[in-house]
């Protein structure tokens, strides 16, 4: 009896995991798989014919994000792979909280590329979803697309990580192909509202010849591809910007940079519109107005991160979709197993490394000496660094250059 219990047991449990693994993967598209990888500004200069050579197929190119960023590489990235004859598509990243700023973005993206040959779909990358409820990002997420297919008359595809493909993205969205990001897996979660993937990034931390650094791995199904390479003849008109507005109202713990950054605005622009008279001091139940313009500059966008108590940079670079080899070499890092609360890290791909330093937070307790101390520096170079008259005088919420 307990033999045949046990063999029942046994065999049931090769059921369930069998049942389990023929629905846990999600299959990929009909046709041909190629090698690709996806690359912006932070793989640097790339030696195009080296990876062409190296057995990859297909590169994504970056072409810029929000209403009017363009990635500095995207000229070069295009132009060098193209040289050495990869196939090539482009993706946008979509900063919008609104319907309007959407298709704003989707006017922008499509003249960022016009004049350009492609033979990949046009890619939505629409990964911040702070504040946004899924009805919302799904509404927005079609804006655009829908946007960036009239105007160009091409295809286009969504790139989402597993997660929100499955948690958040999904109606209308579905009509179109996934390109789906989960890594560590051997193939993709079913988890998700698609019925297959077209295009699978399948690493971020991929070693490519010619890259130096880490990049993207993917793998691209004939679904990511054109039935004809074609480009965008010319440029399109850029709608008439609007703005609209919408109430916030303060809860315990928040700061002005915190609400800047879940609506991709800026602190002064949020302390103008509101009159507010000290940004380090808002108080829980305050209602703030906060507008939310089409062509609000990628410049005034918070595209930092302040580091929380019991935070690692494994789990932050989880939090933006990238690795803690970039946000190290972003943030001039020598210890990634060592961050601090109060630092403010970059996270944003909307500027250049080279400009890039490390800033802290004062707070309350804190001495000159002290913050010196903790990176390295020296009190003086702190103080001329940052323009202090008196090193012992220093304020909470202040925010130094520690580099």
């Amino acid at each position: 009896m307990i033999r045949k219990v046990f063999s029942y047991i046994l065999l049931s449990a090769a059921f369930v995991l069998l049942t389990c693994t023929s629905v846990s993967a999600l299959p990929a598209a009909s046709g041909e798989q190629r090698r690709g990888i996806d690359v912006s500004m932070w793989q640097g200069d790339i030696d195009f014919e080296e990876v062409a050579e190296s057995g990859v197929d297909t590169v994504y190119i970056r072409s810029g994000l929000g209403s009017d960023y363009t990635d500095p590489y995207f000229e070069q990235n295009y132009e060098r792979a193209r040289a050495a004859g990869l196939n090539v598509g482009f993706y946008h990243y979509v900063t919008a909280r609104t319907v309007s700023q959407a298709e704003y973005q989707a006017h922008f993206f499509v003249n960022t590329i016009q004049g350009k040959e492609f033979q990949c779909r046009l890619a939505m990358d629409f990964e911040d979803l702070t504040t946004l409820s899924a009805a919302e990002a799904n509404e927005i997420g079609l804006a655009f697309i829908r946007t960036v297919e009239d105007l160009s008359g091409k295809g286009t595809v969504v790139y989402s990580d597993a997660y929100n493909a499955g948690a958040v993205f999904g109606g209308g969205l579905t009509a179109y192909p996934l390109w789906i990001a989960e890594y560590g897996v051997s193939e993709p979660s079913s988890a998700v509202n698609w019925d297959s993937w077209a295009g699978w990034q399948y690493s971020d931390m991929g070693n490519v010849a010619g890259i130096s650094g880490p990049v993207d791995l993917d793998l691209y199904t004939d679904a990511m591809f054109l039935e004809e390479p074609g480009s965008v003849p010319g440029p399109v008109p850029m709608p008439e910007p609007s703005a609209s507005t919408v109430e916030y109202t303060v809860k315990s713990g928040d700061t002005l940079w915190g609400i800047a950054e879940m609506y991709r605005t800026s602190v002064p622009a949020i302390v103008s519109e509101n009159g507010i008279a000290n940004p380090n001091l808002i108080y829980p139940g305050e209602v703030l107005r906060i507008t939310l313009a089409d062509n609000v500059p990628s410049s005034e966008m918070n595209n930092t991160y302040l580091v929380r108590r019991g935070d690692t940079l494994w789990g932050i670079a989880q939090m933006y979709r990238t690795s803690v080899a970039r946000l190290a070499a972003m943030n001039n890092i020598s210890d990634p197993n060592l961050i601090y609360p109060g630092e403010i890290l970059q996270v944003s791909s909307s500027g250049s490394t080279g400009d890039v330093g490390r800033t802290y937070v004062v707070r309350y307790g804190d001495t000159l000496s002290g913050i010196a101390r903790r990176y390295g520096t020296t009190v003086s170079q702190l103080a001329a660094a940052n323009g202090i008259e008196n090193p012992n005088l220093i304020y909470a919420g202040e925010v130094l250059t520690v580099n």
